[in-house]
């Protein structure tokens, strides 16, 4: 079997589609006419993506809720467990809808014309419509629509209705477990192309706008400032000061033993991938029983992604920003419950967040081709993001460790 060595595998996608990005610069600069006959890839890269977001969100979010298991089965771990993963998830998003809504993105100065919102998709809702979202008269033609919420709910009734038939679901499970690892390979054998698709959207935006281009680069530096002064004051104020509060230990001290966590979190944006370093180093220098990390690390490793559920709702505020869409308060919390519920979908792998996010853009009607608009630089960003999502899931650990101890699950 061809083993392909470990520093090209996580090397590849950030240089690649840097590299992408730079191609198409140049190509629609000084080529258009090649630019042009070439978009062809970057639209099949974004219909690969579109492709994978409704088996990612079924099986995800159903063997997500199997691995939790029968919460009345849980006992106090669990309970506790499934709280805190909901109640930062949720601190999260708030805090980049919050952010978003009060720093803002700068002046729209792009033009999206070439780009439009879905005709007949109302961005402002009543309180009874949003409620009457939830729910849906014919699932199957929800699933068509790509209608993401009623779909989300039924999934999570779906999964915690099985979990309580037993270990007569546990079949099934399995088989959504296997479905959802065939799906994320499918992801991954997308995301080998994401250099050639990055290459395709930039040459034809850069072919389409000229000089323009590079006014539409500028414009993502208040969407980078907003991301990372939003991860940042989750991942190192909220975080410590939950982990200070409930933990009633030093947070100063937690970060530096993580220091090592943190910076393969960075380097390999895999948050499944860092998890026996993460499991070693609680065990090892935090004290944290076997049976906590055992329990909650590789749990929250698939359902708790606080740093990618602040960037999905930011990348949608940004995202409607510059097709200037004005998303009201429904429209908002409707972005505030789809990024919490498709943070269990998140699948622990470099830019599966990606696929995740044209989830919370379709809840509100934006045009997935957004996405390309942020492609330049959500390499670098998808690394800050799993760090925190990491670093939420160690906090979890320590904070559940020190109320359940070293009580297993009743």
């Amino acid at each position: 079997m061809l083993r392909i060595p470990y520093l090209l595998r996580i090397l590849y996608l950030p240089v690649g589609i840097v590299l992408g990005l730079i191609a198409g610069i140049i190509v629609g600069l000084h080529a258009p006419a090649v630019a042009e006959a070439t978009g062809w890839m970057g639209t099949f890269f974004m219909n690969s993506l579109k492709m994978v977001i409704l088996p990612l969100i079924i099986t995800s979010v159903i063997a997500g809720v199997g691995r939790i298991g029968d919460v009345k089965k849980l006992g106090r771990k669990g309970f506790w467990t499934l709280l805190y993963f909901g109640t930062t998830t949720a601190i999260a998003v708030g805090l980049g809808i919050l952010i978003s809504d009060t720093l803002g993105f700068g002046e729209r100065a792009i033009d999206t014309t070439s780009v439009q919102a879905p005709e007949g998709k109302a961005y402002s809702r009543g309180y009874s419509d949003l409620i009457l979202s939830l729910v849906t008269p014919n699932l199957f033609r929800s699933l068509s629509e790509m209608d993401i919420l009623p779909v989300l709910l039924f999934c999570l009734l779906l999964g915690g209705t099985l979990a309580m038939q037993g270990e007569r679901a546990a079949s099934i499970f399995r088989t959504m477990e296997v479905l959802e690892k065939a799906v994320i390979t499918i992801v991954h054998l997308i995301l080998v192309f994401a250099p050639i698709g990055v290459y395709g959207l930039i040459a034809a935006r850069t072919a389409s706008l000229g000089e323009g281009f590079f006014d539409e680069v500028l414009a993502l530096r208040y969407y980078v400032r907003n991301v990372l002064l939003g991860l940042g004051i989750h991942g190192f104020v909220i975080l410590p000061l939950i982990y200070w509060v409930f933990a009633r230990k030093n947070p100063f001290r937690f970060l530096w033993n993580l220091f090592p966590v943190l910076g393969t979190a960075f380097s390999t944006a895999s948050s499944s991938a860092t998890l026996p370093l993460t499991m070693s180093v609680l065990e090892e220098k935090e004290k944290i029983s076997p049976e906590t990390t055992g329990f909650v690390l590789p749990l929250g490793a698939t359902v708790n992604m606080d740093g990618t559920a602040l960037y999905e709702a930011m990348a949608a505020m940004f995202i409607a920003h510059l097709f200037g869409v004005q998303l009201d308060l429904s429209a908002q919390i409707v972005i505030f419950l789809t990024a919490t519920l498709a943070a269990i979908g998140a699948a622990g792998i470099p830019e599966a967040g990606l696929v995740t996010m044209a989830i919370v853009l379709r809840a509100v009607g934006l045009p997935l081709e957004g996405i390309a608009l942020i492609l330049s630089i959500d390499w670098f960003l998808d690394r800050c993001r799993t760090a925190v999502n990491v670093l939420g899931d160690t906090v979890g650990a320590s904070i559940l460790d020190r109320f359940t101890g070293d009580v297993k699950n009743d």
